[in-house]
């Protein structure tokens, strides 16, 4: 009976122990799902939605130009370029006309008041209907980052330069 009565207790003792690790556990899992819900979310929204977002990879026509057609857009001066590369790499060369906008602050820089922008970057604003914005970087990775931030914010006949600066001097020159 000593034995029947310590494997009962054991037993006992086992079931609340798996019951208090499973609460516990079920209360960590609901807390990492709680805070990771907006990453979590933001990624679903991404690949689900049918909103005009590229992931950073727009490569279908409409999402991008290629540099003889910047070449073009730049004579005409019928463009408002963004090269989002960090200032040192603007400074070591850049597209004639373009404007450093940095993808760390695109987004918070697209948000700015019309008048605030064109004082802080010395152009005008772009407007959320304009068909003439493009990004750029040095190779269209971080501009097709930029463009699709962009276009979450309305911007979505905005693009970007299919190869980058890399494209552009390879074709073009500096």
């Amino acid at each position: 009976m000593v034995v029947l009565h310590s494997s009962v207790y054991r037993g006992a003792v086992l079931v609340m122990l798996s019951l208090l690790l499973s609460r516990v556990f079920c209360q960590v899992v609901t807390e990492v799902n709680r805070r990771s819900y907006p990453t979590v979310a933001s990624f679903v929204r991404t690949y689900t939605t049918s909103s005009p977002t590229c992931g950073g990879t727009c490569d279908d026509e409409l999402s991008v130009v290629t540099p003889s057609q910047l070449k073009v857009m730049l004579s005409n001066h019928k463009v408002q370029l963004f090269d989002v590369r960090n200032p040192d790499e603007y400074q070591d060369g850049h597209i004639p006309q373009a404007v450093n906008l940095p993808l760390n602050i695109v987004e918070e820089s697209l948000k700015l008041p019309p008048k605030t922008f064109q004082q802080t970057f010395e152009v005008k604003a772009p407007g959320k209907d304009d068909d003439n914005i493009v990004f750029n970087c040095r190779t269209g990775v971080r501009s097709g980052k930029a463009l699709d931030i962009a276009r979450q914010l309305g911007f979505h006949r905005a693009r970007h330069l299919k190869g980058g600066y890399a494209a552009w001097v390879e074709q073009e020159g500096n």
